[in-house]
């Protein structure tokens, strides 16, 4: 796995387990801290696909 697939992943994980915490304590400011991440990580994807 290359440093930019390990970051992408890195990105999708963080974000996955903040949308998860803010879902667990109801809230709503971590959870889409954590959808941004998360979507950081699926650019990065395309972006490596281009």
């Amino acid at each position: 796995m290359g440093s930019t697939k390990a970051k992408r992943k890195a990105n999708e994980v963080a974000g996955e387990i903040r949308q998860a915490l803010g879902n667990t304590n109801d809230n709503q400011e971590m959870q889409g801290r954590g959808v941004a991440h998360e979507a950081k990580g699926h650019a990065q994807q395309a972006k490596g696909e281009a």
